[in-house]
């Protein structure tokens, strides 16, 4: 048993912990933003067939302003009826966020529709004490996977301290280190080690920005005068929101380069500026962002996934300039994509 929370199946747990390609789903919506089930399922299809290992759904890239809505609840249940009709596990992680209540809430409905863990957000109108409560309140109803947003998109920073004391609950089963800031990464990694909890709880890279860095790089936190080896297992990323089945060979790539193989740590060394550099275009870097899931939403369109680009908040749409970026991030990197892997199926996805 983690903790109180309800016990997520062992094999789940093991894949989590093992390290996994977790996709932050985006949301497919039709031209009068309306929610597109055809093309919502077809994602998740094409995240599962090209090798995820599991989903993050009502995450950033889904939208925040889906929660304290009617659509939250339809958008986790398709991803999870999706996924069931696949006979290996998927390990099924749902965004929750907002005030202790609502975020329990959330999680209450995700156990409800067969969720195995949930990926908690901060929420700034807290101090440190009190998001380690909301945190203990969130994992009495399922496993907790720590969350550092960067403060571009609505995150704050925290202390290490924090990383510490998050790290000690026992329902705490990962952490995505997102800041998009290698100090404040490493204050997660030393949060980790000091609470004695490296061995328990799962690190997944969400620095978009330093994805094959985090996944290769041998982490050794000195804690106390004591060596300690941690390391990235995975990603749970809006980058791998697109180009699904060339992540998964990054990572299984990875794992070669930590195991040794120092020809892969060079590749991917290179490839982790291809990597960056494609993402600063479809993220909007040079504009705080505000184009990341629009980016995000034109790569799946061109690929025939979404119809279109459209987001929950009209406005919400590329910066001046992105397209262009994007334009040549796709002919520049050709490796990155898996263009002929969609092509092959989409058609069978979206019937």
């Amino acid at each position: 048993m983690l903790g109180t929370a309800p016990e997520a199946h062992a094999s789940v747990r093991d894949l989590f912990r093992r390290g996994l390609v977790i996709p932050a789903h985006p949301l497919a919506l039709t031209s009068d933003r309306k929610l597109d089930e055809r093309r919502q399922r077809a994602l998740t299809r094409y995240y599962v067939e090209a090798g995820a290992g599991g989903l993050a759904v009502g995450v950033h890239t889904t939208q925040f302003a889906i929660h304290g809505t009617g659509l939250l609840a339809p958008v986790l249940e398709l991803a999870a009826t999706v996924a069931g009709e696949y006979e290996h596990d998927v390990v099924l992680v749902a965004g929750a966020t907002g005030p202790t209540a609502r975020a329990v809430a959330e999680a209450e409905l995700a156990r409800s529709l067969g969720y195995h863990m949930v990926l908690l957000s901060p929420y700034r109108e807290l101090d440190e004490d009190g998001l380690i409560e909301r945190a203990r309140a969130v994992s009495e109803v399922l496993p907790v996977i720590g969350f550092y947003l960067q403060p571009a998109v609505g995150g704050r920073h925290l202390s290490r301290e924090f990383w510490t004391r998050l790290a000690a609950i026992e329902a705490v089963v990962g952490i995505k280190a997102a800041p998009f800031d290698r100090y404040r990464t490493l204050d997660v990694l030393h949060g980790v080690v000091r609470a004695g909890r490296q061995a328990e709880v799962a690190l997944y890279t969400g620095n978009d920005d330093h994805i094959l860095t985090d996944l290769i790089t041998p982490h050794r936190v000195v804690v106390d005068g004591r060596e300690v080896d941690i390391e990235f297992v995975g990603g749970l990323l809006g980058q791998w929101a697109v180009w699904v089945r060339r992540a998964v060979e990054l990572l299984e790539q990875a794992r070669a380069a930590r195991s040794g193989d120092d020809a892969a740590v060079r590749r991917l060394l290179t490839l982790d500026g291809h990597l960056t550099d494609a993402n600063a275009a479809i993220f909007d870097s040079a504009n705080a962002f505000r184009g990341c899931i629009p980016g995000i939403h034109e790569v799946l369109r061109r690929q025939g996934l979404l119809e279109g680009r459209w987001c929950l908040d009209p406005a919400e749409e590329l910066s001046t300039g992105q397209l262009a970026e994007i334009d040549r991030v796709l002919a520049a990197y050709p490796a990155l994509r898996d263009d002929d892997f969609v092509a092959e199926n989409l058609s069978r996805w979206l019937a």
